[in-house]
């Protein structure tokens, strides 16, 4: 059997991460006997049972909004019923990344051993234990230990959702729906900031338990990834599963065919090994992957994010309330624009506007902390607008393409074999930046305001240099082509 009978390997297992430029909703297609295409409709049970299957799911993904988003509102009111210093806090607002760092990395393993439905259990335990830990905080060590095991469970989440959308959904609805689960992120985020102005942190806390009964509930009613089944060699379940997705009277004999044959194909790939990765021939795909992720970390998305509410504050407002629900507003619609933009505009015009407008959302917040040192008479009263503009210019900015564009290039620069080892580096350093960033970023902001921010921005102004000199545009190229691109 020769591999390259199917190329479309890519749909069975990997591509689903692929597709995120596709648009949201098209309709299906199907081929004749005579090789043309012909327009369809669904089987409303495919529909319907895929739909459900997709929105069970990004409750993980809304779950890992929740906690990224729940230390930025909660900064204040944890500090001071609990009395915790600037490291203590530091450490909880961070701690969260490291458990996401070993979640991640374990995710593989786990999602493979008992299935993308058993991760997904796993992971909303852990998050659950954690919440329940934070609510019953009476020290730092419980909060930390409560962070950490919800930074673990994102950890699963972050790797196992958006493996099973691309699994379960027919190939038309695959890229719309794998949109879903960054834009339910931010909806966590944003859902997070703005709950935590008008409930206590304890309180907030307890919210995320929801996501997290929401899934357990639901996966009783959703199928098995078939593309898993079948790997597992559960031939009848395999079957029962893809049934229940595609409609019980649709014929689903291609399919799984496919399917299975894109299995039987993956036995004669060769196994990757770590020492592969630094071979001559993926020097460049890991430069690509290693320094999106470095910048998009760097450029200080996770201190911002994290610590939103106090930044305002040490700006001069009273309260950090109202910078921090325009800062939840704003994301949701400009990420779902961005997702939009993907495909028409490419990812490297994406990106150069992004990390220019996160330069100038970082440059204004800096010279807002400048006045505010150094400004007399009416200068200070441009402080506070001067703050909040940055920080939301920098938010929409980083939204539209530095949030999720370096994700999907990721997806593409890497051949099919060395996806997972590859991908789950890149997923470490991605995470390590975003401890790294969000445990210095009070220190830094102790030191000064305004050097913090201009040092972001200096990472920021280098993201535009190295997308212009090292990433290439991969829309509108095959997976084959980019990587004979990246190659040659």
């Amino acid at each position: 059997m020769a591999i390259d009978q199917y190329k479309d390997i890519e749909n069975g297992i990997e591509k689903g991460l692929d597709d995120l430029q596709k648009p949201l909703i098209q309709q299906a297609k199907c081929v004749d006997s005579e090789g043309d295409d012909v327009i369809t409709s669904e089987n409303n049970g495919s529909i319907w049972m895929v739909l459900i299957s997709t929105l069970v799911a990004v409750c993980g993904s809304f779950e890992f909004g929740s906690c990224v988003g729940y230390s930025a509102p909660a900064q204040s009111a944890i500090r001071q019923d609990l009395n915790l210093t600037l490291a203590e806090y530091s450490m909880f607002g961070s701690i969260i990344t490291i458990g996401a760092m070993i979640g991640a990395i374990t995710s593989g393993k786990i999602a493979d051993f008992i299935g993308r439905k058993g991760a997904m259990r796993i992971s909303a335990v852990f998050c659950i234990t954690g919440w329940l830990a934070v609510y019953f905080s009476k020290e730092a060590w419980s909060l930390d230990v409560g962070r950490f095991s919800t930074g673990y469970g994102i950890g699963i989440f972050s790797f196992v959702v958006p493996i099973f959308i691309a699994e379960i959904a027919p190939k038309n609805l695959r890229g719309g729906l794998a949109t879903l689960n960054q834009l339910m992120i931010v909806c966590g985020a944003s859902t997070a900031y703005l709950l935590g102005t008008v409930v206590t942190w304890r309180t907030l806390a307890l919210t995320g338990l929801l996501p997290c009964a929401f899934l357990l509930v639901g996966l009783f009613f959703i199928p098995e990834s078939p593309r898993w089944l079948a790997k597992m060699g559960l031939k009848k379940e395999f079957e029962l599963a893809l049934h229940r997705l595609r409609g019980r009277d649709a014929d689903v004999s291609q399919e799984s065919a496919e399917i299975q044959a894109s299995i039987d194909a993956l036995q004669y790939l060769p196994k990757a090994r770590l020492f592969d990765l630094f071979n001559r021939k993926y020097k460049r795909s890991l430069i690509i992957g290693f320094g999106l992720m470095v910048f998009q970390q760097f450029g200080g998305i996770n201190g911002i994010g994290f610590y939103a509410s106090e930044t305002f504050v040490a700006a001069g407002f009273s309260s950090g309330k109202l910078g921090t629900i325009a800062y939840a507003i704003i994301q949701v619609p400009i990420t779902l624009l961005g997702a939009i933009l993907m495909d028409k505009l490419g990812r490297r015009p994406l990106l150069m506007i992004s990390s220019s407008g996160t330069f100038l959302g970082c440059f204004l917040a800096g010279s807002s902390f400048f006045l505010k040192s150094h400004g007399q008479g009416f200068l200070l009263e441009w402080v506070p607008v001067l703050a909040v503009s940055g920080v939301l210019v920098y938010i929409a900015s980083f939204s539209i393409g530095m949030g999720a564009v370096p994700w999907v290039i990721m997806s593409e620069i890497f051949p099919i074999h060395m996806k997972g080892l590859a991908g789950s580096l890149v997923v470490l350093v991605n995470w390590l930046g975003a401890w790294a960033v969000s445990y210095t970023f009070n220190f830094l902001m102790s030191w000064s305001s305004t050097g913090t921010f201009m040092i972001y921005a200096g990472f920021c102004a280098l993201t535009v240099l190295f997308v212009v000199k090292i990433v290439p545009e991969t829309k509108g190229k095959t997976l084959e082509q980019i990587q004979a691109s990246i190659n040659s």
